[in-house]
């Protein structure tokens, strides 16, 4: 009974993509019959310009596609007709009353991505504000959340049975909350060692059949028992801060990136508890590791880009060097595994799609003459794609 409820607390419907990176939260699809090629024009079934503008991802359940966006300080949700990409819905959930400390030229008001779970819609823009509409748009909780990231909001929620698991980190305090999904009411709360911002979004993961989330912030990643928020184990990378990719959980290990200054994939082992650092910490691997995109796990591999464009191939296992290869321009959107292949977005439009293994081998360069920073969604047999002004659905 345990294992069917922590089950089925994930989204796990193939033909949806309730969340950021999907429904596993690690980049990965089972769509079959993906675009191998597109353009402004080629194989595009439909784009529709947005209004305001926004960096999250799409989220898709029920041939309605949800995003965020934000129209001066107007913080608004968008859904659109996955079929024929008309927009259906355009609803203000929160007004921009202080600006707090700014926001990175790169960043939006609207970057962390929603989170679907049957008629409700979570989310989340930074200390600005968090909420839950139904698919009628009308709000059934808000919940403000005190602290200051200075770059603006980064990372998204994470669902976790009743909770809603949010990653805090800015440069005045720093903690990990859970809000009831139903209320909105803060469950537990647990505030991080030594501070610093982070945007990361939490990943819950499965340790030989109990629930852990993960939640890497400045200096520190931490697993917590998601259900009370108590501490289980973390380690420690010393002047990381500023961290943005989402963790990545296969092989048994939990795959995480330091942030600045000098970034650092780590493979740790998520069976130990306090502080792990010299116990758990199977590999590490110091060279072109992402500030902003996630890493993808495929196979027996893990692939990344730095946010620079060089690509590079690890052994999951052993973190032995197989490739890397500098695929050029720069990048925030994470990587997706899908249909035999691995999909490279750079902020410039273009497209890197290779076939994984462990030699590098390209299969196409597809542009749209727009900036994409946010990260694909699949539906079937179609990419989601969000730029500056349209989203896409590519489509062969």
């Amino acid at each position: 009974m345990y294992r069917r409820a922590f089950l089925l607390s994930l989204p796990m419907l193939a033909e949806d993509w309730p969340q950021f990176r999907g429904p596993g939260g690690q980049g990965h699809s089972t769509g079959k019959g993906l675009p191998l090629n597109w353009s402004d024009t080629q194989n595009v079934r439909w784009k529709t310009r947005l209004p305001g503008a926004g960096w999250s991802s799409p989220s898709i359940a029920n041939n309605v596609i949800w995003l965020t966006t934000a129209s001066d300080r107007s913080l608004r949700l968008l859904s659109l007709d996955l079929n024929a990409g008309k927009l259906l819905q355009d609803t203000e959930v929160f007004q921009i009353k202080d600006l707090g400390p700014g926001i990175h030229k790169k960043n939006n008001f609207a970057s962390p991505t929603a989170i679907l779970r049957g008629d409700k819609i979570y989310v989340h823009f930074g200390f600005y504000g968090t909420a839950c509409l139904n698919t009628k748009g009308e709000t059934v909780w808000k919940q403000t959340l005190k602290y200051e990231p200075q770059h603006g909001p980064g990372g998204s929620p994470a669902l976790f049975e009743d909770l809603l698991i949010i990653s805090c980190d800015g440069f005045d305090a720093q903690f990990v909350v859970a809000l009831d999904a139903a209320t909105g009411k803060v469950r537990w709360k647990t505030p991080r060692g030594k501070g610093n911002q982070a945007y990361t979004t939490p990943l819950i993961i499965d340790v030989n059949g109990k629930p852990q989330v993960v939640s890497p912030g400045a200096h520190h990643a931490y697993a917590y028992d998601p259900r009370t928020g108590e501490p289980l184990w973390h380690i420690e990378y010393g002047d990381g801060f500023s961290n943005v990719p989402r963790p990545v959980y296969a092989h048994g290990h939990v795959y995480i990136c330091s942030g600045f200054f000098q970034p650092v994939l780590f493979a740790v082992r998520p069976d130990g508890r306090g502080n792990v650092t010299k116990s758990h910490v199977t590999w590490s691997h110091p060279r072109a590791v992402p500030l902003t995109p996630s890493p993808v796990v495929a196979g027996d591999e893990i692939y990344m880009i730095s946010d620079n464009g060089i690509a590079t191939c690890l052994d999951a296992k052993s973190g032995k060097p197989h490739w890397q290869h500098r695929i050029g321009g720069n990048h925030s959107a994470s990587p997706l595994a899908a249909d035999g292949r691995i999909y490279f977005l750079s902020e410039e439009g273009e497209c890197t799609v290779i076939a994984p293994g462990t030699e590098y081998r390209e299969l196409a360069k597809n542009s749209i003459n727009e900036r994409t920073l946010a990260s694909f969604a699949v539906a079937g047999k179609a990419l989601l794609l969000r730029g500056d002004q349209h989203l896409y659905r590519l489509e062969a």
